[in-house]
């Protein structure tokens, strides 16, 4: 083996089937990076949740992404102040078993189960609120108590100069 062998520009010149020692390490670097953003994240949590929470005067309102889900793979659910979603995006297990033949090159698509929890600043009645999703998309609603409206007082911002 010449020096050249160790130089980045050969690396890509072996078309034959034998590999050098840096040509195998160049293909588990590749691997590692490739697959470092989806495996370490998975080991903490099966599946994260993306949300935005927004107010209003009467309301507040969580959105959260839940691509691929409908109403029946999600559950809601409030004890005091807090307010929990969660569920299961099912595997590609199901797409494997249907096609034998077929062999996977790479699976990206997230699953497993998820949970997300926010806590609010008053009590929460589990009558006044309701959950949509549409689209990928669940919308929850908390429309916010009424002693909690009343006592919302607007502050007057000026300017100093």
């Amino acid at each position: 083996m010449s020096y050249q062998d160790w130089l980045p520009t050969a690396w890509r010149q072996h078309n034959d089937n034998t590999e050098t020692p840096l040509v195998s390490l160049r293909k588990q670097m590749d691997t590692l990076f490739d697959d470092f953003d989806r495996s370490f994240w998975e080991r903490g949590a099966d599946f994260a949740v993306r949300s935005n929470i927004s107010e209003t005067d009467k309301e507040v309102r969580i959105t959260a992404e839940l691509p691929g889900l409908s109403d029946e793979d999600v559950d809601v659910s409030v004890v005091g102040n807090q307010i929990t979603i969660k569920g299961e995006k099912k595997s590609e297990t199901e797409e494997r078993k249907d096609d034998e033949d077929r062999q996977f090159h790479r699976i990206e698509r997230m699953s497993g189960a998820f949970q997300r929890s926010v806590a609010l600043p008053f009590e929460i009645q589990a009558e006044a609120v309701k959950a949509d999703v549409k689209d990928g998309v669940l919308t929850v609603t908390v429309t916010k108590p009424p002693e909690v409206v009343e006592n919302t007082k607007k502050i007057e911002v000026t300017r100093s100069e």
